[in-house]
């Protein structure tokens, strides 16, 4: 199915969600942190970037805008459980606005990250996809 790239600094939740979307057939590679995952991205060129708000070295907010300035139209979902100052909804509304495509609070289902994967995996429907004619 799709190449995806997990950045997290925890181990066990990389390979959490590495497990789920596996599973389900994707092609999973992992980084510990921005700078890698970064790397990664620019070596493996993923269909889709799945990043934690808050890492050492270089945190999701900086890899989402160095990732949006090397490549607009990649998706990327963010997570985060909001670390010692538990307020998710800021660190989450802050990574849209620098350009994720999605987020999810920690803890997540497993079918929740499914849904939104594959809905950020899905092909984005065209003008001519709809079957409407031009206006005479």
């Amino acid at each position: 199915m799709a190449k995806i790239i997990i950045i997290d600094d925890d181990a066990q939740m990389r390979r959490m969600v590495g497990r789920i979307l596996t599973g389900a057939g994707h092609d999973v590679r992992e980084a510990e942190n921005g700078c890698d995952g970064l790397a990664a991205i620019r070596a493996q060129k993923p269909d889709l970037v799945i990043t934690d708000v808050l890492m050492p070295e270089k945190d999701g907010i900086e890899t989402i805008r160095e990732l949006r300035t090397a490549d607009g139209k990649i998706p990327i979902l963010v997570f985060s459980g909001g670390g010692q100052i538990s307020n998710k909804a800021m660190f989450l509304d802050m990574a849209k606005e620098f350009g994720a495509s999605a987020s999810l609070e920690k803890p997540f289902r497993a079918a929740e990250l499914l849904e939104t994967v594959a809905r950020l995996l899905s092909p984005r429907p065209t003008v001519a996809s709809y079957g409407g004619a031009a206006a005479n």
